[in-house]
C-alpha cells in the first residue's frame, strides 16, 4: 500500500502539492505519465474517447517535441497538459539548477502550469522553486501498471481496491505499460463508472 497510496509522511515533504482530490466529491481524476508516444497514446486516446473520460497527460518534453501531432491531439480532444520534465529526470541526481531548467525546456513545448516530478521526488530546494510558479501534481494511487510483476488483472485490481473520492490515479502511456492497459484500462474505467464517480481534470 505504501508503493499504491502514499503514506501520510511521504505527503508530509511536499505540502502544497495535490496528492487527492476534494474527498467529499465521488470523482477521480485519471492522469497518464511519460508520452506521448506513438505505440500508446492514440490508443489511450481512443478509449477515453469511447467512454467520454477526459484525463490529464503528464507528458515528457522531448516526447512531445518529436510527436507534436500527438501532443495537439490530447489538446484538441479536451485533455489537460502537465509537464514531467524534458528528459524524465530524477530530482536527486541534478541540481536545482539542472532540474529547473530541464523543466523549463519542456515548458517550451507544454505551456502548463502543471508539473509531475519522475518518480515523485525531488529535492526540496527543486520543490520550493517549482511551487513558485507550478502547481506540482502527485497522486493519491498509483497503478503500476509499469511493472513488469504486474499483470492487467493486478493494475485492474489496484484501481478498485485503492479508488476513493479524490483519488488522483496514476497511469503510463509508455511501452512498459501499453500492453497491460489494453485490458485493464477500460476495464477500470468502467468498474469505476459503475460504481458512481465522475472524471475530472484539473482547473
Amino acid at each position: 500500500m505504501i508503493i499504491e497510496q502514499p503514506s501520510i509522511w511521504l505527503r508530509w515533504i511536499y505540502p502544497n502539492a495535490l496528492w487527492r482530490m476534494d474527498r467529499q466529491e465521488k470523482a477521480v481524476y485519471l492522469t497518464f505519465d511519460d508520452g506521448p508516444i506513438p505505440e500508446a497514446t492514440p490508443w489511450i486516446l481512443d478509449v477515453l474517447k469511447e467512454y467520454g473520460v477526459k484525463a490529464t497527460f503528464f507528458m515528457v518534453g522531448d516526447n512531445a517535441r518529436k510527436y507534436p501531432e500527438l501532443h495537439q491531439r490530447v489538446i484538441d480532444e479536451g485533455h489537460r497538459i502537465g509537464n514531467h520534465t524534458h528528459n524524465h529526470i530524477g530530482g536527486f541526481s541534478h541540481t536545482i539548477k539542472e532540474y529547473s531548467y530541464n523543466v523549463e525546456k519542456a515548458n517550451a513545448y507544454l505551456h502548463t502550469n502543471l508539473v509531475r516530478p519522475p518518480h515523485g521526488w525531488m529535492r526540496i530546494g527543486q520543490y520550493a522553486w517549482l511551487s513558485r510558479k507550478f502547481r506540482i501534481v502527485m497522486w493519491d494511487l498509483v497503478t503500476r501498471d509499469y511493472s513488469k510483476w504486474m499483470t492487467a488483472d493486478d493494475v485492474l485490481n489496484n484501481v478498485k481496491r485503492y479508488a476513493r473520492n479524490g483519488s488522483i490515479i496514476t497511469f503510463h502511456d509508455s511501452l512498459k505499460s501499453i500492453e497491460k492497459l489494453r485490458t485493464a484500462l477500460p476495464q477500470a474505467i468502467e468498474w469505476l463508472k459503475k460504481e458512481g464517480y465522475a472524471f475530472k481534470i484539473f482547473e
